[in-house]
C-alpha cells in the first residue's frame, strides 16, 4: 500500500523486519496490536521494558507489541537495524518483533503511520508524532485506534489493552 487510506486496516499494510526480512501485517489480523515508534537513546527509552512486560503477560491472548525505531527526534536511534535489535535485546530482553528504523512524520513518513495519525489524532487534533514512544492501540477489527503521548507509561496501558482483548474478534 503506497499511501495511508483512512478506510484501511492494520492488516492492509506492510513493513520490513529489524533482520531485513518482508513483515506483512496481515500476520495481525484478529489480534489488539500496540504500535510504537521507538529510539534506542531517548529518556522515554527505558519504556521498553514495559512494552516488553505487556508483551510476555499478553501475548498468547491476542496481543501483538510492534517496535518502529525512528531517528526524527533528537537523532535518538542513529544506529544500525542490527545495532538496535543487539541494544533492545541486551538491555530490555525485547522479544516483540522490531521493524527496521522508518520516518514517522513528513514526505518520507511510513505509510502506516501516516494512517494511524489520521485514525487517531494527537493533542487539539494535531496529526504528526510530536515524540518517540508514542503508542497507539488498534482493536482486533483493524480499524479502531486510540494514541497514547510518550510519557504515558505502559503499564498504565493496562486496562485498555484488558479492555480490548476481551472484545471478540470480528468475523
Amino acid at each position: 500500500m503506497t499511501r495511508a487510506a483512512p478506510y484501511a486496516r492494520l492488516p492492509d499494510f506492510s513493513a520490513v523486519g529489524i533482520d531485513g526480512a518482508p513483515w506483512p501485517l496481515d500476520r495481525l489480523a484478529g489480534k489488539v496490536a500496540l504500535v510504537v515508534n521507538t529510539a534506542s537513546a531517548c529518556g522515554f527509552t527505558p519504556q521498553f521494558a514495559g512494552l516488553q512486560a505487556l508483551h510476555a503477560r499478553h501475548a498468547a491472548d491476542g496481543l501483538a507489541v510492534l517496535g518502529f525505531p525512528c531517528n526524527q527526534f533528537g537523532r535518538q536511534d542513529a544506529g544500525a537495524d542490527a545495532e538496535i535489535a543487539a541494544f533492545c535485546q541486551r538491555n530490555y530482553g525485547v522479544d516483540f518483533p522490531m521493524m527496521s528504523r522508518i520516518e514517522v512524520n513528513g514526505p518520507g513518513a511510513h505509510p502506516l503511520f501516516r494512517w494511524l495519525e489520521q485514525r487517531a489524532p494527537g493533542l487539539l487534533g494535531s496529526r504528526s508524532v510530536k515524540w518517540n514512544f508514542t503508542k497507539f492501540l488498534v482493536q482486533r477489527d483493524g480499524r479502531t485506534v486510540r494514541r497514547y503521548a510518550p510519557w504515558r507509561a505502559p503499564d498504565r496501558l493496562e486496562a485498555d489493552i484488558a479492555a480490548a482483548l476481551a472484545r471478540p474478534a470480528p468475523s
